[in-house]
């Protein structure tokens, strides 16, 4: 064969490759079926909510279904143990919460490295908390709790979604702050624990306010502050708690994980269309109307964000004295 042939018949072969090496990447290109999105709590809720609105868009955007599955229990330690242990491969993801930087502290036992185990893929917003008290006492200020607190030594209650929960710990921290005594009434969920708040059998709780905001303007809560860094617009009279002299943030807060060693370019794929999700003004204003503060971050960010909670609430964790067996 002569030179200028056997050029021409590289360059086909070569060229031939290319072909069947694209057309094999489209087949196999992320996602080709559905993405499982795990969340560590009982569907109906806020975090069931949340990743419903984010997965049905992002579904629109990379075209396979994101399937929401709850696995409730332990605070979120079941879901996010299925995480750990998944294939990484992009397929099975989870929306966690605030219990991700929380649970390593308060739980006696967690089966995987909070950071090493896991690959932040993004942010999507947080809630601030609310102090709330039964409007029967009387209460209009943090100022007022704490004197009836101080009165009642340890007579005065507050409430839960469940023990080592963030309500559980601000209100903790609230009190060790402010030197007063309150007795913790654990629930098994917000509904039970809400229902009891507005029925007067406890004094005091936080809440989100996804769940409060209508009994607040009902009259069937009296807000006293809200804890975070700055007044929120649905209750533009309601003072912070670093306002009324006793500075907390407390907030439930979202985003998006993969198991660690997922492919850097699915990762990649992933962040973008969270990141084009929750830019779309519908997908904002969803979830504004929850009470939802949309404050996206990147991969980086995110997983930078995780490690500062961790840091804050293993402290936090300390000076309450939490510890769940």
């Amino acid at each position: 064969m002569k030179p200028r042939s056997i050029a021409t018949a590289c360059a086909a072969f070569t060229l031939a490759l290319s072909v069947a090496a694209d057309g094999h990447a489209q087949d196999t290109s992320y996602p080709n079926k559905p993405v499982r999105l795990l969340i560590g709590f009982p569907p109906g809720g806020l975090l069931d909510t949340v990743s419903r609105i984010v997965g049905e868009r992002m579904s629109a955007l990379l075209g396979q279904p994101f399937v929401v599955e709850a696995r409730p229990g332990a605070g979120g330690l079941i879901a996010t143990t299925a995480l750990a242990k998944a294939a990484p491969d992009g397929y099975t993801l989870m929306m966690i919460n605030d219990n991700h930087a929380l649970n390593p502290f308060i739980l006696k036992e967690v089966p995987y490295d909070s950071v090493k185990d896991f690959a932040p893929i993004g942010f999507v917003g947080s809630t601030p908390l609310v102090f709330n008290a039964y409007p029967g006492l009387g209460l209009k200020s943090l100022k007022d709790l704490v004197e009836m607190a101080k009165a009642k030594n340890g007579g005065l209650t507050y409430g839960s979604v469940g023990p080592g929960s963030l309500p559980h710990l601000s209100t903790a921290l609230f009190a060790r702050a402010a030197g007063v005594s309150m007795t913790h009434v654990p629930y098994k969920g917000g509904a039970p624990a809400l229902t009891d708040l507005v029925g007067g059998h406890i004094n005091t709780m936080m809440t989100s306010l996804v769940v409060s905001k209508a009994h607040i303007d009902a009259g069937r809560l009296a807000p006293l502050a809200v804890a975070w860094k700055h007044r929120l617009e649905p209750l533009p009279n309601v003072p912070t708690t670093a306002e009324a002299g006793y500075p907390l943030d407390a907030a439930y807060w979202f985003g998006l994980m993969a198991p660690a060693g997922t492919p850097p370019a699915v990762i990649g794929k992933l962040e973008k269309a969270l990141g084009d999700t929750v830019a779309q003004p519908e997908v904002r204003k969803r979830l504004a109307d929850m009470g939802t503060l949309v404050t996206p971050m990147n991969a980086k960010e995110f997983g930078a964000f995780i490690q500062s909670e961790m840091a804050k609430w293993r402290d936090a964790v300390r000076n309450a004295n939490v510890k769940i067996e």
